[in-house]
């Protein structure tokens, strides 16, 4: 695959903020999260409020459908903020896990860009934390 790397952010979990319940359908867990963004397209960070839905079902297919809003500058270093929704599916704890995201943002440069490509998401662990990383999708 030649997809692109656009960005990648280090994910900071407070783990004392998670919020869990298990049931009979299931597992669902709410995880916030801030973080450090750094790229060729982008420099910031993940705003407070930023949260990682995840469902669990009883075959143990895991959900996970995260919201969260980047502070950021762009190449040109212009600031600017970018919305995004990342979701996607995984057994256990597979890494690195697959996610397709949508970016929403108020920079005139970055919004053709954002808007009209294909993009895709991968999440790994690395130290005991979590790194989500961005990727163009060649045609």
């Amino acid at each position: 695959m030649n997809d692109k790397l656009i960005f990648e952010i280090q994910i900071e979990i407070d783990n004392r903020a998670v919020s869990f319940l298990k049931g009979p359908a299931g597992e669902s867990i709410m995880i916030p999260f801030t973080g450090k963004v750094k790229g060729e397209l982008l420099n910031g960070k993940v705003l407070p409020g930023g949260v990682d839905t995840q469902r669990v079902n009883q075959n143990g297919v895991r959900h996970m459908s995260a919201r969260y809003m980047i502070d950021c500058v762009d190449k040109d270093g212009d600031p600017c903020r970018v919305f995004i929704e990342n979701n996607g599916w995984f057994e256990s704890q597979s890494t690195p896990f697959k996610t397709i995201p949508t970016f929403m943002t108020d920079s005139k440069k970055l919004a053709p860009y954002l808007h009209c490509n294909n993009f895709r998401g991968e999440g790994h662990t690395e130290n005991g934390s979590v790194v989500i990383k961005f990727f163009e999708i060649a045609d």
